[in-house]
């Protein structure tokens, strides 16, 4: 009986010694990752969004009500800014990165962060001859043709080109929330 007593304090020091290094790990690394994520996998999609701009969104951004954005400035003056959204597709959520434009109320653009889709089907969201059907798309009529919209899904990838869509209307959604904050911040810069 007093083995076993023993054998069970010996690993149940173990499991709080490795659950304690584990956390700590976790927090001394969580800045790294945060970076990483920002330069390799949003940063990517989110400067093919923010084309036209003199600033760099990734050092600027700023987060309101949780949601990162990212602005897009031009001689000083805000011109955009980018959100990111997730939303399920065929085989796990779709990242989204959406571009806005400030002065049309329109998207700049989308870029894709995240995937999990079929190879060859349903990667077909994060080619430029989906993406670009979102250039200077207004606000309100964000749908799939096959549910009233007017955007062009994929023959092949409904489940990718509905959750691509969907992040984006997310997004919209988050943007129109937050729109009067971000303007606040950025005419008092």
């Amino acid at each position: 009986m007093r083995e076993i007593i023993h054998m069970i304090v010996v690993l149940s020091l173990i499991c709080a010694a490795s659950g304690t290094l584990l956390v700590n790990l976790k927090k001394a690394t969580k800045s790294q990752i945060e970076q990483q994520v920002l330069t390799y996998v949003q940063g990517p999609a989110l400067l093919s969004v923010l084309k036209d701009r003199d600033n760099d969104p990734i050092k600027e951004r700023v987060k309101i009500k949780g949601v990162n954005v990212f602005p897009a400035m031009k001689d000083g003056k805000l011109i955009g800014v980018a959100i990111e959204s997730f939303a399920p597709g065929y085989s796990g959520n779709i990242g989204v990165m959406v571009g806005f434009n400030m002065q049309k109320d329109a998207l700049l653009g989308i870029g894709i962060t995240t995937q999990t889709e079929t190879p060859g089907i349903g990667t077909r969201v994060t080619k430029p001859s989906f993406t670009s059907r979102f250039v200077g798309h207004d606000l309100k009529s964000m749908q799939l043709k096959s549910k009233g919209g007017d955007v062009d899904g994929i023959s092949g990838a409904t489940y990718s080109s509905t959750g691509t869509v969907d992040a984006v209307r997310k997004a919209i959604e988050t943007f129109n929330g937050i729109k009067p904050e971000i303007l606040k911040i950025w005419q008092t810069s």
